[in-house]
C-alpha cells in the first residue's frame, strides 16, 4: 500500500478532504479566476499531481468545492425542528438559521456570489445545486399554511417571497460589511450590530405575514 503525502499509509479519503479544505480556502480567498492550483497544493501540503488526479483540472476542483459547500449548508437544513413550533415561531426560526447560517459560513457566501459572476454554470450541474433551501421553503409553506388556517397570517403569502426577503437581507448585508462600515462610519461586524440586524431582519419578515 503507498503512502499519502502525510507520510502515513494513503488514505484518499483524507487526502481528498484536505485538498478541497485547501481549495475552498483559496477560491474563497482569490475567487475562480484567481485561485492557483500550486497555491491550493501548498496548503493542502499536497502535490499539483495528486490535485489532479482526484479533481481533474481547476474547474473540477472548483465544481467539487461548491457541491461540498452546498451539501453542508442541505445537511444543516435539516437540523430544524419545527413541527411542534407554532407557525410564528416557526418563521422566525428559519429566518434565524439563514442569517446564522450566513454568518457562522461566511465561505458559502463567497461561493454563491463566485457562481454568480459564471451565471450559475457550476451549480446547474451540482448534484446540491437544485435542492439548496427546498427543504426549507417547503417548511415555510407549510408553516404559512398553518398560520393562515389560525387566522394569524394573510392567505396570498408566497413562502418564497418571504425565505427570498429573509436571505436577501441576510445576504446583502454580510456581503457588503466592509464597504456599508467604511460609507457610514459604523462597524457593522460588531456584535451588537450583528444581533440588531438579527432581529430586524426577524421583524421584518414577520410583520410582511400580516
Amino acid at each position: 500500500m503507498g503512502h499519502d503525502v502525510f507520510g502515513g499509509r494513503r488514505d484518499p479519503e483524507r487526502t481528498r478532504n484536505t485538498i478541497l479544505k485547501a481549495a475552498t480556502e483559496e477560491i474563497v480567498a482569490h475567487g475562480l479566476g484567481g485561485a492557483r492550483i500550486d497555491k491550493i497544493a501548498e496548503r493542502a501540503k499536497s502535490n499539483k499531481r495528486m490535485i489532479y488526479h482526484y479533481f481533474g483540472d481547476k474547474e473540477g476542483l472548483y465544481a467539487e468545492v461548491l457541491d461540498h459547500g452546498l451539501r453542508k449548508m442541505r445537511l444543516a437544513e435539516t437540523s430544524l425542528r419545527l413541527s411542534e413550533c407554532s407557525p410564528l415561531e416557526g418563521v422566525e426560526a428559519i429566518v434565524r438559521f439563514v442569517w446564522r447560517y450566513f454568518l457562522e459560513n461566511p465561505e458559502i457566501l463567497s461561493l454563491l456570489e463566485t457562481e454568480n459572476l459564471h451565471r450559475a454554470r457550476y451549480l446547474q450541474a451540482s448534484a446540491n445545486g437544485r435542492h439548496l433551501n427546498y427543504q426549507l421553503v417547503e417548511q415555510l409553506r407549510g408553516l404559512l399554511d398553518r398560520g393562515a388556517a389560525e387566522g394569524s397570517f394573510r392567505r396570498d403569502v408566497d413562502p418564497l417571497n418571504v425565505f427570498l426577503s429573509s436571505l436577501s437581507l441576510s445576504f446583502f448585508y454580510l456581503s457588503n460589511r466592509y464597504t456599508l462600515s467604511t460609507i457610514f462610519n459604523k462597524d457593522l461586524e460588531d456584535a451588537s450590530a450583528l444581533a440588531q440586524w438579527e432581529s430586524h431582519i426577524v421583524h421584518v419578515v414577520t410583520r410582511s405575514l400580516l
